[in-house]
């Protein structure tokens, strides 16, 4: 998925520490101001990471008008998860991949990769989540790749668990990350209590769908999101009078500095700037840094202009 905007605010990231905190969402137009809503939580200005997720954007349930046109990244991974509806993903290392309800996609854009997403015509519905990882200094530059896992659901008590990478309440994914993280989600009745053994390195975040809940005392309910920082060993999770769907996601710090602007992730402005000229450079050639353009695109986006200021990361 594309941040969009056409004037991206300028997020430089990095870990820090803090209390527990409830980030509340704002609405983005996702390619323009008729194009699908997205509610996003992160980056915000008062929290840039949870471990290396970095961007969280969650839309739906509505009547799909995703249609995204080729775009770039660098420098990250993005995890596509669905609750309900498909998406078609094309990208320049020749996948051509349909994103469904209760299976993952994960791009690795390393140096340089292009993708596109289109809701399909037969989706009624389209709901779920848009995330992404920045990778680590040692890995940004890795080649591109993209990987599918259909994680098995599992029943811990009253509540229905999806692994799609990680390990937490007896389940685990296959899939390599380039740091140690965790996302699940977790289907739980109206009433019910869970307790989640987490790993106390960890920092976590609870993405509520949908229901009202609260973890370990703090309460969250639709579409926002709820930060624990490093130091516990369990995460205590009541639930309202509604049955909840939640995201847990977790990781471990990531202990570098990072600039995100626009699909891109860098450390430097001038890395970022590098990457800009050679997208523009690209988006007439068809092919280049971001590998080759499949033959059923018609149009990418164009990337937005530098704001005049340097980017810089936050202090």
């Amino acid at each position: 998925m594309s941040n969009a905007e056409a004037s991206p605010e300028v997020v430089p990231c990095e870990s820090t520490r803090s209390a527990p905190q409830l980030l509340l969402p704002r609405l983005v137009p996702l390619g323009g101001p008729r194009a699908q809503p997205v509610r996003r939580t992160l980056p915000q200005r008062s929290r840039s990471l949870i471990g290396a997720w970095c961007f969280i954007d969650h839309y739906g349930p509505e009547t799909p008008s995703m249609a995204v046109p080729g775009h770039p990244h660098t420098g990250l991974q993005t995890v596509s998860w669905l609750f309900a509806g498909t998406i078609e993903h094309r990208d320049t290392v020749g996948t051509t991949s349909l994103v469904r309800a209760g299976e993952m996609n994960l791009m690795t854009a390393g140096r340089g990769i292009a993708h596109s997403e289109y809701a399909t015509a037969d989706s009624d519905v389209l709901h779920g989540v848009q995330l992404w990882v920045a990778l680590p200094d040692r890995d940004r530059f890795t080649d591109p790749r993209f990987e599918h896992h259909v994680p098995t659901p599992k029943t811990v008590g009253d509540a229905r668990v999806t692994v799609f990478l990680g390990s937490v309440l007896g389940s685990s994914s296959p899939v390599a990350t380039s740091t140690p993280l965790l996302g699940a989600q977790l289907d739980l009745p109206a009433g019910a209590r869970l307790v989640v053994d987490v790993d106390p390195a960890f920092e976590h975040g609870v993405l509520v769908d949908s229901g009202d809940v609260e973890v370990d005392g703090a309460p969250a309910t639709d579409a926002q999101l709820l930060y624990l920082p490093t130091g516990a060993t369990t995460l205590t999770i009541t639930v309202g009078d509604r049955p909840a769907r939640l995201l847990l996601l977790g990781g471990e710090p990531l202990n570098e500095r990072i600039v995100m602007w626009w699909n891109f992730i860098g450390r430097t402005h001038d890395e970022i700037d590098r990457f800009r000229t050679e997208w523009q450079t690209q988006t007439t050639a068809a092919e280049g840094p971001y590998g080759t353009f499949p033959t059923a695109w018609t149009s990418v986006l164009p990337a937005p202009e530098l704001p005049n200021a340097r980017l810089k990361p936050r202090d």
